[in-house]
């Protein structure tokens, strides 16, 4: 089992969300509605695990299938559909990794994703929570991935359901 590596902030990482921004536009172009930085990484001054989580959404459902196969030859490593309609894609740098995730327009997951990020970056008190909780499960998750994911996941649903209500 891979040890499950939560760390502090790094200011560098939107700086890496840009970088990776940046390439997929190039590569994707005219297929592409937005690139959002989601995930710990994307919410300043929250302990993350060294992974730049990003969606990228396409301008329609019918260019998914040409964005996938755009994607899948470079050297992202393909992990198929999460079952939410969305793709997932990672690339292993030094130090630092990248999730990539492609969906259309009006992905539920993605909504959400960004309304869980948005809470965060506007709510510093449930972020330092959310912060907390993931050391806590990092700790003693012993390398148990369905452990630390289970265990934020009431928290999360939780923080989507107070961003809706704050829209």
């Amino acid at each position: 089992m891979r040890a499950i590596k939560v760390v502090d902030y790094d200011p560098s990482w939107p700086l890496l969300f840009a970088d990776i921004s940046a390439e997929i536009s190039a590569l994707l172009g005219n297929l592409v509605f937005s690139i959002d930085h989601i995930g710990s990484t994307s919410v300043p001054g929250l302990t993350a695990k060294p992974k730049i989580d990003l969606d990228v959404v396409t301008i329609s459902d019918e260019v998914l299938p040409t964005a996938l196969e755009a994607v899948r030859a470079t050297d992202f490593v393909f992990h198929g559909d999460t079952g939410e309609k969305r793709w997932a894609f990672t690339r292993d740098q030094e130090g630092h990794g990248f999730k990539l995730y492609l969906c259309g327009p009006d992905n539920h997951a993605h909504r959400e994703r960004i309304l869980f990020r948005d809470y965060l970056r506007n709510h510093p008190e449930r972020a330092r929570a959310y912060a907390d909780l993931k050391r806590s499960l990092a700790a003693t998750a012993n390398g148990d991935w369905d452990f630390y994911t289970g265990g934020k996941s009431a928290f999360v649903s939780e923080t989507v359901r107070l961003a809706a209500l704050s829209i």
